[in-house]
């Protein structure tokens, strides 16, 4: 059976953050699913690229995916965070140990207010690690470019991309199938 993916997209995300998870995990046959979290299946990105999403927020059906994924950028991190729909989406998918990957400032900025970060290690873009707030357990930052702890993934960057995208497929699928999707695109 195969995995089903959701990459969340709101006005002002990092278009590398979200197009590299999107293109590697279609590449190891993942079926992967874009939504916008606005009213309009074109999202904007930080550096004006519009993409035509698949679906709204409000269309799709969170106990049919395996896994979520929130680009970072600015100000998709914030808008992604403001979004009361994800809000539930995200912490249905935490109560249920389901994979939530975030990249870049999405990791501080969307799971640290909610705790999903408390008492884990971490990883976001260089500089937000001072932002997040502390709950129960403190979030423990690492400058490592990827990390899996648990049923959370985080990544540092836009330049992580290709590595974040090799560990989800590396959790959902297999080490082997993550390997050869690298060394196709010469990761």
């Amino acid at each position: 059976m195969s995995k089903k993916i959701c990459v969340f997209l709101a006005e002002g995300f990092e278009e590398v953050e979200a197009i590299t998870p999107i293109d590697y995990l279609r590449r190891a046959e993942i079926e992967v699913i874009t939504v916008s979290i606005t009213n309009s299946n074109t999202v904007t990105g930080s550096h004006k690229i519009p993409i035509i999403t698949d679906t709204l927020i409000s269309q799709i059906d969170p106990g049919a995916v395996d896994c979520i994924i929130l680009p970072g950028g600015m100000p998709g991190s914030v808008n992604l965070a403001a979004s009361i729909e994800l809000d539930t989406i995200i912490k249905k998918f935490d109560n249920e140990k389901k994979l939530i990957c975030a990249i870049c400032a999405a990791p501080v900025i969307v799971l640290g207010p909610k705790g999903i970060l408390d008492g884990r290690t971490y990883t976001c873009y260089p500089g937000m690690e001072g932002k997040i707030s502390c709950g129960e357990g403190c979030a423990q930052w690492s400058c490592e470019k990827t990390i899996a702890d648990g049923h959370i993934i985080t990544s540092r960057g836009a330049g992580t991309a290709g590595l974040f995208s090799k560990k989800i497929i590396e959790k959902l699928i297999s080490k082997e199938v993550a390997e050869k999707i690298a060394g196709a695109v010469l990761l």
